[in-house]
């Protein structure tokens, strides 16, 4: 690659890009707005932006506009949104994706690169290997908003309560339902890859199974309500890191990336 292509062109201006803050009661152009308590003090006390600053601010469901400070207290910052802004395109496919749960704050890191990649909403799964581990929805709802402002993307995706494998499997009612199986317990033509020349649908599931995997009782009785059993190679990757290679195969063949 030519290293000129990576310098700016001489006289140009890049401007920087404007700090970003989630918003969630953000209602449109030219009305104050009252940031949360901790972007309010991320802005004052971390970024030291003050009256005057310009800045980006979103809601989490896909508006996002450029703001003003107004007021910019430690405990309170009002900002006056004034221009919209078009955040980058949310992917064709509303994927949802299930996720065994795992240990220690694996599933922390889950969350981030799941909002980073595009999925709508993530359902942790209490399954058959799964142990008592910690589960904090609050907690992996932060993440997904640091993980959205740090990406640019305008939209947070749900982090729901856990449910049972047993629960998602009866109550699921997605277009295209996808298994996540181990390399050895699929068959030769389970490939993600198979998943090419079928129609896109508008929305998915993926579920993942834990460390230890699926238990056999259970994709048998996911099969048997309808899920396709999946896998994405004959190599065993980690539970935290299976999830996102596998989205990014499927984005990949939905056209999205």
């Amino acid at each position: 690659m030519d290293a000129n292509l990576c310098k700016p062109i001489p006289g140009s201006i890049i401007p920087p890009m404007p700090a970003r803050f989630f918003a969630p009661d953000l209602v449109g152009p030219d009305q104050p707005l009252a940031l949360p308590p901790d972007e309010a003090a991320h802005l004052v006390r971390v970024l030291r932006l003050s009256g005057g600053d310009i800045v980006s601010v979103f809601d989490g469901r896909g508006v996002e506009y450029l703001a003003r400070v107004e007021t910019a207290e430690p405990r309170r910052v009002v900002v006056r949104p004034f221009e919209s802004v078009k955040p980058p395109p949310e992917p064709k496919v509303a994927l949802t994706v299930a996720q065994g749960l795992l240990k220690g704050r694996k599933f922390d890191a889950v969350v981030r690169d799941l909002t980073m990649v595009g999925a709508v909403a993530v359902q942790p799964l209490v399954t058959d290997h799964s142990e008592a581990y910690e589960r904090d929805p609050e907690r992996w709802m932060r993440v997904a908003v640091a993980s959205a402002k740090q990406c640019r993307r305008a939209v947070v995706p749900l982090v729901r309560f856990p449910v049972s494998f047993r629960q998602l499997v009866d109550e699921d009612d997605a277009p295209l339902r996808l298994l996540l199986v181990e390399p050895e317990v699929a068959e030769s033509n389970d490939s993600l890859g198979r998943l090419r020349n079928g129609p896109t649908p508008s929305a998915a599931t993926l579920a993942v199974g834990p460390e230890g995997g699926w238990s056999a009782e259970e994709v048998t009785r996911a099969c048997q309500a309808g899920f396709v059993p999946v896998t994405i190679g004959r190599r065993t990757l980690r539970a935290d890191a299976v999830v996102v290679c596998a989205v990014s195969v499927l984005l990949f063949l939905w056209g999205d990336l």
